[in-house]
């Protein structure tokens, strides 16, 4: 990273985070911006993650808002609990007269009306229905809303870094688009691979990392696999080998804790039918193609 002399590379990732070059550039944008920053990729690509070190690097608090199918926009502002003031007038309990009592901020009403400033996720977004980025919009370009209960505004005290996950399941409406800042987390490579298992296994073998390494980019590119083995699954694959004392001559043969790569049985039968017919597994970068020399 190049010297700082204007505040704008704030974020420099952190130890136990390995960002690319523009992965960081797109998160200082953003912060700079003050603009959304929509990160896509496939699973298990760390974008999840990525808002913890963010907030790590930045000392800032965070706050998760985890999107389901069923979420609206308006839970993330804040939820009038009905049922419980409807409970304390039947049974006596709380103060049901203030209706104030029974407004709970979501974690997007929670960030505005914070002191300080916080990082904000909104994870995986494109689980609910397509109008919810467009039912966000106002909210967070005007950092404002209105509590339609009391008649009481929160405005944001300080403008939130939010930080929006997206596995590209479906499409997001441009006018959404439009506001946010964009990154595609390609998978990483071996280079960049090596560097994300030091943070979780240092001092690994380097002739094992090389076999780990080899098989499981032979097994993403396996044209029949419904869903490819992500980094997360590596990990765990790493610590399933090293507890189980797995050498690299064990490993040159066959991959075995196969469970802890594919997660679908038509994955794991297809491996079962090329073990089968005598299938090979590879030993050498060069076995992978020139894509993968070393």
């Amino acid at each position: 990273m190049k010297k700082d002399t204007n505040g704008f590379h704030r974020f420099r990732g952190t130890a136990g985070y390995i960002a690319s070059g523009p992965l960081v550039d797109a998160v200082n944008c953003a912060v700079a911006l003050e603009r959304p920053l929509l990160i896509k990729g496939e699973p298990g690509t760390g974008k999840t993650l990525l808002a913890t070190h963010v907030a790590d690097g930045l000392g800032m608090p965070m706050l998760s808002w985890h999107i389901k199918s069923t979420s609206k926009a308006a839970d993330g502002l804040y939820v009038y609990d009905t049922v419980q003031r409807l409970n304390d007038s039947r049974f006596g309990g709380g103060d049901v007269a203030d209706i104030r009592h029974y407004i709970k901020l979501g974690p997007l009403g929670l960030a505005f009306a914070a002191p300080e400033r916080h990082v904000l996720l909104i994870d995986e977004i494109d689980k609910a229905d397509l109008e919810f980025p467009n039912d966000l919009l106002r909210e967070l370009d005007e950092m404002r809303f209105t509590v339609v209960e009391t008649a009481e505004e929160v405005i944001a005290r300080q403008r939130p870094v939010v930080m929006i996950t997206s596995n590209n399941e479906k499409e997001l409406p441009d006018a959404f688009l439009r506001r946010c800042i964009f990154h595609f987390t390609e998978f990483p490579d071996a280079a960049l691979m090596r560097k994300i298992v030091a943070v979780h296994h240092p001092n690994l073998d380097a002739a094992l990392l090389d076999q780990v390494l080899i098989k499981f980019y032979w097994l993403r590119e396996q044209s029949e696999l419904r869903k490819k083995p992500s980094t997360s699954e590596l990990i765990d694959w790493i610590s399933a080998l090293l507890r189980a004392g797995i050498t690299r001559d064990k490993l040159e043969s066959h991959i075995p804790f196969i469970g802890a790569l594919l997660k679908k049985e038509q994955d794991a039968d297809a491996l079962q039918r090329y073990d089968t017919k005598g299938g090979s597994y590879p030993t050498r970068w060069s076995d992978l193609g020139p894509r993968y020399n070393q």
